[in-house]
């Protein structure tokens, strides 16, 4: 039966890399980009949530791969990217840096390694992972191209410190 996704269009034969996608925002791109038709390779820190989220992704009859990758080490990321490299051959179509990460207390209690952690998370693992993709995403017959907007990213951290800032005065 058709369904409204059918009718309005479709992924079938995309493939599609979501950073951090057992969980939250993540999950719900994964499952909307496999509801598609989407094939769809991603990665967490778990591996227990990982394996049980293919499983369940698998019930469903999605098209989702995935492997352990903390997105914080290059050479995890290098790893990454050679997996999705192996399983889609060499070529991709979408790319979404979802991983992010924010504390919540004052900028006075952030340590040096929490901003660093930080930084690496949402500013240096995205632009890294998109340079790594973009062979693959160049290699791609697809017009669609898509990665979470570094800037984005880069504006919302100094948001958060703004913000961290100003709840100290």
């Amino acid at each position: 039966m058709e369904t409204c996704l059918d009718e309005r269009w479709t992924l079938k034969g995309a493939t599609a890399l979501v950073t951090g996608g057992t969980k939250g925002i993540g999950r719900a791109i994964v499952e909307e980009l496999a509801k598609f038709g989407a094939s769809v390779y991603t990665c967490s820190r778990n591996q227990a949530e990982l394996a049980e989220c293919l499983k369940q992704w698998e019930g469903k009859k999605f098209k989702v791969t995935g492997s352990v990758c903390d997105v914080c080490s290059r050479t995890e990321r290098e790893k990454l990217m050679e997996n999705v490299s192996t399983v889609f051959q060499g070529k991709l179509d979408i790319l979404i840096n979802n991983v992010g990460t924010g504390v919540r207390k004052p900028i006075m209690e952030c340590s040096a390694e929490v901003h660093s952690l930080t930084m690496t998370t949402n500013f240096e693992s995205p632009l890294y992972l998109s340079q790594l993709a973009h062979p693959l995403l160049k290699a791609s017959t697809s017009g669609s191209k898509c990665s979470f907007p570094l800037l984005v990213l880069f504006k919302f951290t100094q948001e958060e410190l703004f913000m961290q800032q100003v709840k100290e005065l």
